[in-house]
């Protein structure tokens, strides 16, 4: 498939620099407390068979190896996941990698399917997010669940636009650097189904279309919350975007 090509190159090319904007990878001590019990919360009890889908440069799944579950990470980006294995090792904590698309994923270590599947604003990158969310369903998690973290961005809702081009006001204002290395490749974009957004309604739609059963939406306000104390005028009174986890068996 073409576009993946263009996917993968641009999330190699990120992988540099990725980790620099703070949205990514938070360093602030209490968000990433609130990232963690919020994890904690939303996945089954350690030690657990966890793959984390599109894990990047390894944000959740290093939470979640910390938390004493053995993880598997999955990206198209090899180099995402040579920053992801370098963190792991500078924290002596062992997780496996497998380059492949969100749609291929492996099968468990021990061969009785993964207790959680995980991601964290994958959907949005796929061509085809209901495939991806099948074959995690009928592949990674037969007996599991599943872990859908998202934020509410773009032109899925009115007010979320009108704050987001206020905030790229305030960057700009600062001179603040950008999250990515250089824009995502419109054509790219456009022909990604939540490429202009994600909204709660889309997601838990799209995770009950592939087959799993009983999504629950879970707001994620203390990670909300620590993320905007973390904040300066103006910024603070344009809050943060509504995050949000959608959890189904």
């Amino acid at each position: 498939m073409a576009i993946l090509d263009d996917i993968r190159r641009f999330w190699d090319d990120d992988a540099a620099t990725y980790d620099d904007a703070p949205g990514h990878h938070p360093t602030s001590a209490a968000v990433q407390a609130a990232w963690t019990a919020a994890l904690e919360a939303l996945l089954p009890p350690p030690p657990s068979n966890v793959l984390d889908c599109g894990a990047g440069t390894g944000f959740l799944s290093l939470i979640a190896a910390r938390l004493g579950h053995r993880v598997t990470a999955l990206d198209l980006s090899s180099q995402m996941l040579a920053k992801l294995s370098s963190a792991a090792g500078a924290e002596g904590l062992d997780i496996a990698v497998v380059v492949a698309p969100a749609h291929e994923p492996p099968g468990s270590p021990d061969g009785h399917g993964f207790d959680a599947v995980i991601e964290r604003h994958l959907l949005w990158t796929l061509p085809d997010p209901i495939a991806a969310l099948r074959a995690w369903r009928a592949v990674v998690a037969p007996n599991g669940r599943l872990v859908a973290i998202e934020s509410m961005w773009g032109d899925s809702d009115r007010l979320e636009a009108l704050r987001g081009g206020a905030w790229d006001l305030v960057k700009r204002w600062r001179g603040t650097a950008p999250d990515h290395h250089g824009p995502y490749p419109a054509s790219v974009r456009g022909a990604l189904p939540l490429g202009t957004g994600t909204h709660p309604r889309s997601v838990a739609r799209m995770v009950a279309e592939s087959g799993w059963t009983l999504p629950r939406l879970v707001r994620l306000r203390d990670v909300e919350w620590t993320s905007k104390l973390e904040q300066r005028l103006p910024e603070r009174l344009l809050g943060v975007v509504p995050r949000f986890a959608v959890v189904a068996t």
